[in-house]
């Protein structure tokens, strides 16, 4: 029987629940993780509300029955004996805290020693002076936490009214933990969505938000103490190319490779970011143009090591563009534009790296301004057709014309195809550009032939676009039949590098252009290092030697040797030979004793527009 208690001994035993309660509510709003919640829970039952134990124990995953005291306050003899118990092994069902675990109830025992508690567990309060206990689970997010146990040395603890508020002590517990455990997702959430938006999660380098923010630091603490910055943009060159052939696992195996390649040469101080899908910065704080280019010039000693991507060695190459604080710009966004004026700069050049001038800024706004204004006089009359005559060389007679472009731009004037020509590839204007041409030249030679005069071949220059334009024999073929072309009445040229960038596809588009009667002519021959064999299958007529080797055929012996072995080549390969850029006589003379079969350049005539070409033609013709 329990004894009655006194009025005093209600009025104690509820305040130090109460106690429990409060303490438990300072507790909540002073956490900083679980751990320290807990044990601050469980020290208020102790040393604020003055019960002789208290433990947090939770349930060890995967062995039902089983659990591990994770907290106590109290005796650190009875906290130890508990502990090796859990670890031994031994049966610790029964128990006050196992059965509110097993259950998810609370379980209270008021006479530990007169209860139906296990013989183990009466053994255990007894021998660490606990007369009574009570466990209260835990649920966390509508899951079962652990239990937090109270115990007390006298035999009648924890009637209702000492009972209720160390229940809503446990429920503020749990609310405790659930809303740390939320705080804790929100700020990993928080953290996964920074470094999404301020990281690239191929190269895991900041992106181009993050750079923005390194770079505006930096300038910051490079103005204030006087110091000059860098910012070198690198592009891969290509790397789309990888994506297509390998795919975008080996893509972005390949920008892995090549950050690490990257961070091999920078100093601790210079900060790397991914900006694009192949395009990288670097932020160099205290270096100024010199030392940028010094490091644009390591960088550009280790491009040639080939990345090994799925068991295939890469040649990578990148391009770089420089622009350095204070003297290009004093902001970030201005520094990375200028970055990329240099470097689109030193992709136009086809050189490693550029350093941006107040010129190429100009040059930029002049670039936009024409894309702009090509996409209109592609589709109006400010493109003019002109021709560059051909000399057969052996009988000094016309045998055809290179058909080229100028724009006749309403406020520029006359601009030379090297203006605008870049600009088209850039922007894929290039096609229907060339669409104008073939138009063009075919028109012009109905023209002529109307008028009675010759019939000479008119050249069209191909593009790699071209190639890819799944269109292009479509409309070939309605330009001839719409214009009546004979068989020899049109040729294209189509420069080696075009012809590289896909072999396989290039071979199968020449044979079916060469299927509509058409010639092949293989321009810029020697610069685009492809093999004899491939060389050998292409369906082609001609090949132009390109004009670096014809002007210094006559001073170099390198460059003679070059065009020597490609005119026999050529020849035994059964093909005709075009040398362009013929600029003297006597380079025509030495081209004609090596063979040569036709020549093109400023030395037989510069290019004309087609309205001329018949007069010049027709005085050519008389003076021979």
């Amino acid at each position: 029987m329990l004894r009655r208690l006194s009025r005093h001994e209600e009025l104690e035993r509820l305040n130090r629940a109460l106690k429990t309660l409060s303490g438990a509510n300072r507790a909540l709003l002073r956490a900083g993780d679980e751990a320290a919640l807990l044990h601050d829970i469980c020290r208020v039952v102790v040393e604020d509300a003055g019960y002789l134990g208290a433990t947090v124990v939770r349930p060890l995953s995967g062995a039902p029955g089983r659990f591990e005291p994770v907290v106590r306050v109290g005796s650190a003899e009875a906290f130890a004996d508990l502990r090796a118990m859990a670890a031994s092994g031994a049966d610790l069902s029964g128990g006050v805290a196992a059965t509110a675990i097993a259950t998810g109830e609370p379980c209270q025992v008021n006479d530990v020693q007169n209860s139906q508690l296990p013989a183990h567990w009466r053994e255990f309060y007894a021998r660490h002076g606990f007369g009574s206990g009570l466990s209260l689970p835990i649920h966390v997010d509508g899951e079962l936490f652990g239990a937090l146990t109270i115990l007390a040395p006298e035999i009648d603890a924890f009637d209702e009214f000492e009972r209720a508020p160390l229940c809503e002590a446990a429920a503020d517990l749990a609310f405790g933990l659930a809303t740390l455990r939320a705080k804790l997702r929100g700020a990993a959430a928080e953290e996964a969505l920074r470094r999404l938006t301020l990281f690239d999660p191929t190269s895991g380098l900041p992106n181009r938000v993050h750079l923005r923010q390194i770079l505006a630091e930096a300038l910051q603490s490079c103005r204030r103490d006087g110091q000059p910055l860098a910012l070198v943009r690198l592009e891969l060159e290509r790397f789309r190319d990888i994506a297509e052939a390998l795919g975008d696992t080996a893509a972005d195996e390949t920008v892995r490779q090549v950050t690490e390649r990257i961070r091999e040469l920078l100093a601790p101080d210079q900060a790397l970011a991914h900006i694009g899908e192949a395009e990288f910065a670097i932020v160099c704080r205290g270096a100024g143009a010199e030392p940028a280019r010094q490091l644009a010039e390591r960088l550009a000693s280790v491009e040639a090591r080939p990345v090994e991507v799925d068991s295939i060695m890469l040649d990578v190459r990148w391009r770089m563009g420089i622009s350095v604080f204070p003297g290009h710009g004093a902001d970030a966004e201005l520094l990375i534009r200028r970055a990329g004026i240099a470097l689109g700069y030193a992709r136009r050049r086809g050189t490693a790296s550029a350093l941006f001038t107040g010129g190429l800024d100009e040059q930029s706004r002049r670039h936009i301004a024409l894309v702009a204004d090509l996409r209109r006089a592609v589709g109006s009359d400010e493109l003019v057709l002109y021709g560059q005559p051909k000399l057969r060389i052996a009988q000094r007679e016309l045998c055809g014309f290179e058909a080229l472009v100028r724009w006749n731009h309403p406020s520029l004037g006359l601009l030379n195809p090297g203006e605008f020509i870049q600009i088209a590839e850039n922007t894929g204007l290039i096609t229907p550009l060339t669409y104008w041409m073939l138009d063009a030249a075919l028109r012009q030679g109905y023209a002529w032939r109307e008028s009675g005069l010759a019939k000479h071949p008119m050249s069209v220059n191909l593009s790699a676009h071209d190639l890819q334009d799944p269109r292009l024999l479509d409309r070939v073929a309605g330009a001839l039949e719409t214009w009546g072309a004979t068989p020899g009445s049109i040729d294209f040229e189509l420069t080696e590098s075009a012809l590289m960038e896909d072999p396989v596809g290039a071979l199968e588009t020449l044979g079916r252009l060469k299927r509509l009667d058409v010639s092949l002519t293989i321009d810029d021959y020697g610069t685009g290092y492809s093999s004899l064999a491939y060389l050998r299958r292409l369906p082609v007529d001609t090949i132009k030697i390109d004009q670096s080797f014809v002007r210094a055929m006559t001073t170099d012996p390198d460059s003679a040797t070059i065009v020597r072995s490609t005119i026999d080549l050529a020849h035994n390969l059964k093909l005709g030979v075009i040398a362009e850029g013929v600029e003297d006589q006597h380079t025509l003379d030495t081209l004609a004793e090596l063979g040569c079969d036709m020549a093109q350049g400023y030395a037989i005539c510069r290019p004309l527009p087609v309205a001329e070409l018949g007069a010049w033609a027709g005085a050519a013709a008389a003076s021979h």
